[in-house]
C-alpha cells in the first residue's frame, strides 16, 4: 500500500475492524453458554453455487480438527490422531483431506509455530495427493484488527523479529511496544495477514460444510463467495474494512447458534441453511464442548471444539467423515 493512503486506511481500519466484535470471549474456566434465538423464515434460500475457493469434490476420508488456541503440543497430537503426520511432523496422510476450523492462535504461546506448521503441511499434503484446509476463525480476524486481548507474552515474543514500517508505527496505537512485532505480522497487508487471507471462512467438502461459528440463511443470501472475497481483500490491505456481516455477533466466525444449545428453532434454521447449501451436515468449532465432540439437531451439526488447548484442559479428539459415516477419533490413554 502507498504511504500516501496508509494513514486514511489505518484510521478506517480502527473504526471498522473485522475482529473487534462486541462479543466477549469466554474465560477458559467458564462453562456458561448463550444461544441466539432464531428468527422464523418464510422460505428457504435458493441452493448456493460455490466457487472452487470454498468448495471441494467428495473425498474418501475427511478429518476435521477444532480450535487449537496456541497449544503446539495439542496440535501435533490431534494431527497424529488424524493420521496426518508422524512423530517428526512429516505428512503421512496420503490423500487425506484435513480441515482445521480456525482459531489456531491466541491463549497460549505456540500460535506462530502452529500457523507455520499448517502452512508447511498444506504444501506437503498437496504433493502427496491430499489437502490441508485451514479456515479462518474469529481470533485470526481479531488479531488482524489488532485486538490482542487473548495474546500471551510468549505469543508477542514469537513475532519480535518483525517490525512495523515507520509510517505504520506512527499511525496506530499499541498498549505496549512489545506488541509491535505481532502487529506487523497481522495488520492487513502484513506477512501473516497474507497467509490468513488465503484461508477461507468456510469450505464445503462433498456434502459436509465446515465453518468456525456457523452459516445462517442470511449468509447465503449475502453470498458466501462474496463474503469470503471481501474478507480476503481486507486482509490483503486492498479495502479498508471487513464486511459487517462477518464481524457481527451472528457472523460466520462469531455465531454460537448451532454450537451452544440449539433448540427446535435453531435446528430449523440450520436445516434451512443446509438445504440452501445442498449439504447433509455442518461442522463447527468456536464453543468448547466440555465432554468432547458432540452432535445436535439429529446429527445435522457436529461441534468439534473440545478445548484441547492446555488453557482449557480439554480432550484431544478429531472428527472423521467417510461417506455417510461420521465418527469421533479419541486419543488413547497413553497419548497414542
Amino acid at each position: 500500500m502507498r504511504d500516501s493512503s496508509l494513514a486514511a486506511f489505518l484510521c478506517t481500519l480502527i473504526v471498522a475492524a473485522c475482529g473487534r466484535s462486541t462479543v466477549q470471549e469466554p474465560a477458559p474456566a467458564s462453562t456458561s453458554l448463550t444461544t441466539t434465538t432464531a428468527t422464523a423464515t418464510v422460505s428457504a434460500p435458493p441452493t448456493a453455487t460455490l466457487s472452487s475457493r470454498i468448495s471441494r469434490s467428495p473425498a474418501a476420508r475427511v478429518v476435521a480438527i477444532g480450535d487449537l488456541h496456541g497449544d503446539l503440543d495439542a496440535a501435533r497430537r490431534a494431527l497424529r490422531l488424524a493420521g496426518a503426520i508422524d512423530v517428526h511432523d512429516a505428512w503421512i496422510g496420503g490423500t487425506l483431506t484435513l480441515v482445521q476450523t480456525g482459531d489456531e492462535i491466541d491463549r497460549a504461546d505456540g500460535d506462530r509455530a502452529i500457523l507455520d506448521l499448517f502452512e508447511r503441511l498444506k504444501v506437503d499434503a498437496t504433493k502427496a495427493g491430499g489437502e490441508v484446509i485451514a479456515l479462518t476463525g474469529n481470533h485470526e480476524l481479531m488479531n488482524a484488527s489488532l485486538d490482542f486481548r487473548y495474546v500471551t507474552p510468549g505469543g508477542f515474543a514469537a513475532f519480535s523479529d518483525l517490525h512495523l514500517p515507520a509510517a505504520q508505527a506512527s499511525q496506530i496505537h499499541l498498549d505496549d511496544p512489545n506488541e509491535s512485532g505481532r502487529a506487523a505480522a497481522f495488520l492487513p497487508g502484513g506477512p501473516y495477514a497474507l497467509k490468513i487471507a488465503e484461508r477461507p471462512l468456510f469450505v464445503k467438502v462433498g456434502d459436509s460444510v465446515f465453518v468456525h461459528g456457523g452459516i445462517l440463511p442470511k449468509h447465503l443470501k449475502y453470498g458466501l463467495d462474496r463474503m469470503n472475497d471481501e474478507t480476503h481483500d481486507w486482509l490483503l490491505g486492498k479495502r479498508a474494512d471487513c464486511p459487517k456481516i462477518v464481524s457481527s455477533e451472528d457472523g460466520p466466525v462469531w455465531t454460537r447458534m448451532y454450537s451452544a444449545a440449539p433448540g427446535r428453532e435453531e435446528c430449523a434454521t440450520l436445516d434451512e441453511a443446509l438445504q440452501g447449501l445442498n449439504a447433509k451436515r455442518m461442522v463447527v468449532g468456536h464453543t468448547v464442548q466440555r465432554n468432547g465432540i458432540s452432535s445436535a439437531c439429529s446429527d445435522h451439526v457436529w461441534r468439534i471444539d473440545t478445548g484441547m488447548s492446555k488453557v482449557f484442559e480439554g480432550k484431544i479428539e478429531v472428527l472423521e467423515i467417510r461417506g455417510d459415516v461420521v465418527a469421533t477419533l479419541r486419543e488413547s490413554a497413553d497419548g497414542g
